[in-house]
């Protein structure tokens, strides 16, 4: 018997809401002064030459600052002076730091879809995704940021139909996706559920404290 569909509420989510907590550590926001897990946040150190640097993948020598996950916290970091008071020295920001934050979230996301496709956990192409959403439920629906909307509600009702609240990523571009499969351009595809699509969860959910995440939109009924 097929899963009955439910109300579908609304993605919007806070970094609080949907990153993990539990053991997770926990850092202070220099500009908020909030506490949160150590997913929800974003890392800088600064270089040699005394410019305050994003450090997204958590792997950089020296100390770290640590900001919330979105980009009006970033600026403000850079508007207030947060480095400097943060680093105890003066620090500068990087020209365009929000933008350089992005890129390497983009990266991130992209890499995991890189080993997801590498694991054979992918599903690529529009009749493909709708075949395997027929007997199993995705990990994580990815849609084209610039893929055409009839194409992707087509596959989103039909995941809407057989599944609970099918999670879906559209803040990728077609050559970004494309990029991730070793393609031109990719429009639709899938992750299989496991632990590829549960660090992609965590991934994409920072990258859209910086980008425009379009699916909330797309399937809400709101006019854009």
């Amino acid at each position: 018997m097929m899963p009955s569909p439910r109300n579908e509420p609304d993605q919007r989510l806070t970094a609080r809401e949907d990153m993990p907590t539990g053991d997770a550590p926990h850092r202070q926001c220099i500009v908020t002064r909030e506490s949160l897990p150590q997913e929800a946040m974003i890392r800088f150190v600064r270089s040699p030459d005394g410019i305050a640097v994003p450090d997204a993948s958590g792997k950089l020598p020296g100390r770290g600052a640590w900001v919330t996950a979105n980009r009006e916290t970033v600026e403000k970091a850079v508007e207030k002076g947060a480095f400097s008071r943060a680093f105890k020295v003066k620090t500068a920001p990087a020209d365009g730091l929000a933008d350089m934050v992005e890129t390497q979230l983009a990266n991130r996301c992209i890499g995991l879809l890189g080993m997801a496709r590498k694991a054979g956990v992918a599903i690529l192409g529009f009749d493909q995704v709708r075949n395997y959403l027929r007997g199993s439920a995705p990990g994580y629906l990815l849609e084209a940021a610039d893929g055409s909307e009839d194409g992707r509600n087509k596959v989103h009702f039909l995941a809407k139909a057989l599944y609970d609240t099918p999670r879906t990523a559209g803040a990728l571009t077609s050559a970004e996706l494309g990029m991730a499969f070793g393609r031109e351009r990719v429009i639709h595809a899938l992750l299989q559920e496991g632990s590829l699509s549960d660090s992609f969860a965590t991934a994409y959910k920072r990258l859209t404290g910086f980008r425009a995440a379009p699916e909330q939109d797309w399937f809400s009924g709101r006019i854009r």
